[in-house]
């Protein structure tokens, strides 16, 4: 039976909420407070990893974490503040680095990463989209043993749960990146691991929605929910109210924001990552982390991105110059010919991703409102 259904959020997991849900058949609005055009979904890395098993919480994060309140350039900033959903997150988070979480998770996001690249396949075959998307795989570059071995054993626990993934020795490294000079010792190479330019699958989502009929509402801000009888009956934006069957809350960073009004606790902070673009050719062809500097590098389609940190400090649109000079820095640090300009520094992006306490994605229908599915 068709529904019309209000998607709270139009980011990537908005925008493909909305084309599963109206492929099935129903009524679909997509509310965002932007433009739909900026944001986590558009200066992200790129990748679609499987290579990724790892979650943010993990053994010793929360102790790096801490060491590096006082680098204002470390790879992972949490800014400590007294705010009550902060702590909770935080104590939460600290609870969840430990190896068994690990563990138990490691399928988890194994799974949903690939997924994702077999859902990306179908929906650019099904609807012949354009978007660049590319199965190169990535690099692990490593400049000490230390985070060599880490990362070796990483790939072993990839292997265990059937992932391509090996050690590759500088010989077999200069033979994968021929054009650019690399400064490591050593790197692992993830041959599982897709990549894409984010903007250009975004703007055929939209164009797609748009043309099926889905109403993309944009520069609206829902501001209330309205709940009776455990079912949402109303929301409330900035402009006016709407009604709906049913409701999805993929509202990123801010979904624990509006979860809140629901009478929800979603224990998720906003991530902030940035990213530099440049359209000089870099020779880079294969997308690779740098691993110590926590510097992810992508080659799009027409540019070479650098994107890095995560930055949890609020929700706030500030940009930090030191973190921005800091991959950079990497860039250079990694790949000596390889200098970014001035401009291609000022013309950084940020976004913000939601992080939960634990490292893994809310998904599902809420026990609390019949109607609502979570999706962030």
């Amino acid at each position: 039976m068709s529904k019309n259904v209000i998607v709270i959020g139009g980011g990537i997991i908005g925008l493909c909420s909305a084309y599963y849900l109206h492929k099935e058949g129903h009524q679909v609005t997509v509310i965002d407070q932007s433009n739909m055009d900026e944001g986590a979904s558009y200066v992200n890395a790129g990748y679609l990893s499987p290579s990724h098993i790892i979650p943010l919480s993990a053994p010793g994060v929360m102790k790096k974490g801490l060491k590096w309140m006082l680098n204002p350039s470390s790879p992972l900033y949490i800014k400590p503040r007294l705010d009550v959903d902060f702590l909770k997150w935080a104590w939460a988070f600290n609870k969840s680095c430990n190896a068994k979480h690990v563990e138990r998770s490691i399928p988890v996001i194994k799974d949903i990463a690939v997924l994702s690249q077999e859902l990306y396949d179908a929906i650019k075959k099904d609807e012949n989209f354009s978007f660049h998307y590319d199965k190169k795989g990535l690099l692990m570059l490593c400049q000490t043993e230390k985070t060599l071995e880490s990362e070796v054993k990483i790939a072993k626990m990839a292997n265990d749960v059937g992932l391509e993934a090996y050690e590759v020795t500088l010989q077999e490294l200069k033979q994968l990146e021929p054009n650019v000079s690399i400064n490591a010792i050593g790197a692992v190479y993830f041959k599982c691991d897709y990549h894409t330019t984010p903007d250009e699958f975004m703007k055929e989502m939209k164009n797609f929605l748009k043309n099926a009929g889905v109403q993309l509402l944009m520069n609206e801000k829902v501001k209330d929910l309205e709940v009776q009888n455990n079912n949402i009956t109303k929301i409330t934006t900035d402009k006016q109210q709407y009604k709906a069957d049913e409701y999805v809350l993929a509202a990123g960073s801010w979904s624990s924001l509006l979860s809140k009004k629901l009478g929800i606790k979603l224990l998720l902070q906003a991530g902030k990552g940035y990213r530099i673009n440049t359209t000089r050719n870099t020779g880079i062809t294969i997308p690779a982390i740098l691993t110590e500097a926590k510097v992810a590098v992508t080659p799009m389609n027409g540019f070479t991105r650098f994107g890095g940190t995560m930055e949890i400090a609020g929700i706030n649109r500030n940009i930090n110059k030191v973190r921005v000079e800091a991959i950079a820095n990497a860039a250079t640090k990694y790949y000596p010919d390889v200098k970014l300009t001035d401009d291609e520094k000022n013309n950084v992006a940020f976004g913000l991703r939601p992080v939960s306490y634990d490292g893994l994605p809310f998904i599902g229908k809420s026990e609390k409102c019949n109607n609502l599915t979570i999706a962030a």
